[in-house]
């Protein structure tokens, strides 16, 4: 007996994702499967998903499936966070690091997955509760950044409530390992393999002398302390901009572990897709 029962469908809000839709719903119908969506997605789609709340879809869904980009897979992941919902990634665009497969790829995916024939990578979060005092669960990054016009960011920085370093900086970023090869790779920190158990704390554009990057273990929790030299924070949950902070405010980040559940069918590599995506090639003199 297969495993999926009910697919649950997260959708890019601009991409032309029809194509997919219509794939993933003839497969479900051969066999059963019920398909449910967002209704402000799927709504827009002439479809048969079967329009649910966000709460419904994430209790009922066997599968997650993203069809999107990274961003779309990371909203995919938060809405299930925690839970052992497998979550696959079909590229509607761009190659990208979580989505493991394309559209034309889609039955035999969704057939391996039914018969088992799957893994998982579990994916790390990190989390903070914000001065103004909602908590918020990242899966790439959590970053203060400098609001264009206002001061730098002027961040102390605390690992386990004992001090370590101040970056006066555009922003201070704390990133996951799935994390590294976004924000934190443009501010020159390192590619960090996904099943690392850990995270980041990264100054971009650095105004210190000291502004290499923090490797922290994910039993630890980092402090971030705004000094009163700094200017107002915004604070960017995944790119998303979720709040502000002022200076005396603090927040502290932990780490979730097996926050997030990512089908992996075996077909590519982490390091094949960094190695395309950010044109990894070395130094010329090698060749």
């Amino acid at each position: 007996m297969g495993m999926v029962k009910t697919v649950g469908l997260v959708l890019h809000p601009r991409r032309d994702s029809k194509q997919a839709i219509d794939t993933i719903v003839e497969w479900a119908r051969d066999r059963a499967v019920t398909v449910l969506g967002l209704p402000e997605e799927v709504g827009r789609i002439d479809c048969s998903a079967v329009p649910v709340d966000a709460a419904t879809l994430v209790e009922r869904a066997d599968l997650l499936v993203s069809l999107g980009g990274d961003g779309t897979m990371l909203r995919t992941m938060r809405l299930v966070c925690g839970r052992s919902t497998p979550v696959l990634g079909v590229n509607l665009g761009k190659l990208g690091f979580l989505a493991e497969i394309d559209v034309d790829e889609l039955p035999p995916a969704l057939s391996a997955i039914d018969s088992h024939a799957f893994t998982i990578e579990p994916r790390l979060a990190v989390r903070a509760t914000l001065p103004d005092g909602p908590t918020v669960t990242a899966f790439n990054d959590i970053a203060l950044a400098r609001i264009p016009g206002d001061r730098l960011s002027a961040v102390a920085i605390s690992v386990e409530g004992h001090p370590f370093v101040r970056y006066a900086a555009d922003a201070v970023i704390v990133s996951t390992a799935t994390g590294s090869t976004a924000y934190n790779f443009s501010a020159g920190g390192p590619i960090v393999s996904p099943l690392v158990e850990g995270f980041l704390v990264v100054p971009a554009a650095a105004h210190s002398s000291f502004n290499r990057a923090l490797v922290l273990s994910a039993d630890e929790q980092v402090t971030l302390e705004l000094l009163p030299t700094s200017g107002r924070l915004a604070v960017e949950v995944d790119g998303s901009v979720a709040g502000r902070m002022s200076p005396g405010d603090r927040v502290t980040v932990t780490a979730v572990r097996s926050a997030g559940q990512v089908v992996r069918l075996g077909t590519t590599t982490f390091y094949e897709r960094a190695r395309r995506k950010l044109r990894v090639s070395g130094s010329a003199e090698v060749d």
